[in-house]
C-alpha cells in the first residue's frame, strides 16, 4: 500500500503544480520583507543624503556670504585716501593747489602723525595725492599765483600812500587856517583820511574777506589826537572849551602822532605784503607743519619789527616837522596794535582782534571817564589808579599801558596762529 500511494502521487515539483508548503511561504515571506526593509533602508539613506548635500549648500552660501562684507570692508580699508577726500570733497574741488588743500586738512585738525595713518609721511604729501586725484575742468581760471607780482603791487602802493598824503595836506589845512575855515579844514580832511584808509583797507595786502567794525578803530585814532589833551585838561580842572585844533588851546590836540599813523599805512600795507608772499614760498617748500612753523614764526617777528622800525623814524620825523614831542611810547604800542590786529584779520582770524581793540578803547575811555567821576562827593577814590599813573608817565602813559598790553596780547596769539599753514591758504577775496 505505501508503494501504491507514493506511485499515485504528481512525481512533478511542487513548485510546478502551485502549491507550497508551509516551510516555503514562510520563506516568501520573509524574503519579501528583506526585500522591502532594503528598497525602504535605501530610500531613506538617499533622502538623508539629500539632506546632507542641500545643508551643506547651504552653510557654504551662508559662510560664502558672510565673507562679502569682510572683502569689501577690506577693499574700504585699503583706499582710506579715498574716504578722506569723500570728507572734504568741497576742499579738494575748490583748490587751486595742494598747498590749499594741506592748510585746508591742518585747519580740520589733521597733523603730520594723523596723515601716517593713510599712509603718507606728512599732511602735505597726503594734500599732494588729494589733489592729484580729484577730477576737474580742463579749462579751469588761472590761479593767483599765475599774475604778475609787478602788476598786482601797481594797483595798491599808489593807494597806501593816499591816506599820508592826504593827512599831511589836512595838518597844512590846520596850520594855515584860523576860525571858521580851520573848522571846515579839519572836517574836510578828516572825512579824506577816513575815506582813504577805508579804500587801503578794502584793496591790497591789508583787505580781507570779512567785513569788520572799525568803531574801535576810529576811537583810539581819534584817543591819539585828542586823548592827551583831554587828560592834561582834566587833571588841571578842565577843560574850559571845545579843541581849536591847536596844540596850546583849552583843549590841545596832538598831530603828531595821527599823522605818523597815517604816514605808516605805505609800511604796513608793504609789510603785510612782505609776509604773506615770504610766508607762501616757505609753504611751497616745507614738507611738515613744524617745519612750517618754526620757518614762518622769524619771519612773522621780522616782519613786525621792521614795521616798528618803519614807524619809529615816521614818528621821530613828524614830531620835528610839527614842533611837538615825539611820543613814541604812545605811537609805537597804537601802530602795533592796528597792524597785527589787521593781520589777523586778513588771514581769517576776527575775533580775537575785535575783542583786544575793543578792550583796549574800553581802558582809555574807562580812564578819562574815571577822572570826571571823582568830582562827584566822596568818589574822589575812583581816579587814584589814573592820576597815579599820569603823574607817573604823564598822560600819554594810559594809551600807552592799553594799547602795549592789547598789542603784547597779540602778538602772542600771532606767534601761534598765523604761523600755521591754515592761516596762508589761497583764497579768493573780494577786494
Amino acid at each position: 500500500m505505501s508503494g501504491l500511494d507514493e506511485l499515485d502521487r504528481d512525481p512533478r515539483p511542487a513548485a510546478l503544480t502551485g502549491e507550497t508548503g508551509t516551510g516555503d511561504a514562510d520563506r516568501h515571506e520573509a524574503g519579501m520583507r528583506e526585500t522591502g526593509s532594503r528598497g525602504t533602508g535605501s530610500r531613506e539613506t538617499g533622502r538623508r543624503e539629500t539632506g546632507r548635500r542641500e545643508t551643506g549648500s547651504r552653510e557654504t552660501g551662508s559662510r560664502e556670504a558672510g565673507t562679502r562684507p569682510s572683502v569689501a570692508a577690506r577693499r574700504v580699508a585699503a583706499d582710506p585716501v579715498k574716504t578722506l577726500m569723500h570728507r572734504h570733497r568741497e576742499l579738494c574741488e575748490r583748490a587751486v593747489d595742494p598747498l590749499e588743500i594741506a592748510a585746508g586738512l591742518e585747519a580740520h585738525g589733521l597733523t603730520d602723525r594723523t596723515a601716517a595713518r593713510f599712509r603718507h609721511r606728512d599732511v602735505f604729501s597726503l594734500a599732494e595725492e588729494m589733489y592729484a586725484r580729484t577730477p576737474r575742468d580742463t579749462d579751469a581760471p588761472p590761479t593767483p599765483e599765475e599774475q604778475s607780482p609787478a602788476r598786482a603791487r601797481a594797483g595798491w602802493m599808489p593807494l597806501a600812500l593816499l591816506p599820508g598824503a592826504l593827512c599831511a595836506a589836512a595838518v597844512a589845512g590846520l596850520r594855515l587856517t584860523d576860525g571858521r575855515p580851520r573848522l571846515i579844514a579839519a572836517v574836510v580832511g578828516a572825512s579824506a583820511v577816513l575815506l582813504a584808509v577805508r579804500a587801503v583797507l578794502r584793496r591790497g595786502p591789508l583787505s580781507a574777506g570779512t567785513r569788520t567794525s572799525g568803531i574801535w578803530t576810529c576811537w583810539l585814532l581819534g584817543y591819539a589826537l585828542l586823548g592827551d589833551g583831554l587828560l592834561d585838561a582834566a587833571v588841571a580842572g578842565g577843560p574850559d572849551g571845545l579843541p581849536d585844533g591847536t596844540t596850546d588851546g583849552p583843549w590841545p590836540v596832538t598831530v603828531a602822532p595821527v599823522l605818523a599813523l597815517a604816514l605808516a599805512c605805505a609800511p604796513a600795507a608793504a609789510s603785510a605784503h612782505l609776509f604773506a608772499v615770504r610766508a607762501r614760498r616757505k609753504l611751497t617748500a616745507s614738507r611738515g607743519l613744524a617745519d612750517f612753523s618754526a620757518s614762518v614764526r622769524p619771519l612773522l617777528l621780522g616782519t613786525f619789527a621792521l614795521f616798528m622800525g618803519a614807524l619809529t623814524v615816521l614818528t621821530a620825523l613828524s614830531a620835528a616837522v610839527l614842533g611837538e614831542p615825539p611820543a613814541h611810547a604812545r605811537t609805537l604800542t597804537l601802530g602795533a596794535l592796528l597792524l597785527l590786529a589787521r593781520l589777523l584779520t586778513v588771514h581769517g582770524h576776527t575775533h580775537a582782534p575785535a575783542l583786544v581793540l575793543a578792550a583796549a578803547a574800553t581802558a582809555e575811555a574807562t580812564a578819562s571817564a574815571t577822572l570826571f567821576a571823582a568830582r562827584l562827593p566822596g568818589c574822589g577814590f575812583v581816579a587814584a589808579p589814573v592820576e597815579a599813573l599820569i603823574a607817573a608817565c604823564g598822560p600819554a602813559g594810559v594809551p600807552t599801558a592799553a594799547c602795549g598790553t592789547g598789542a603784547l596780547v597779540l602778538l602772542i596769539h600771532a606767534a601761534r596762529r598765523l604761523t600755521k599753514a591754515s592761516a596762508h591758504a589761497a583764497v579768493e577775496r573780494a577786494r
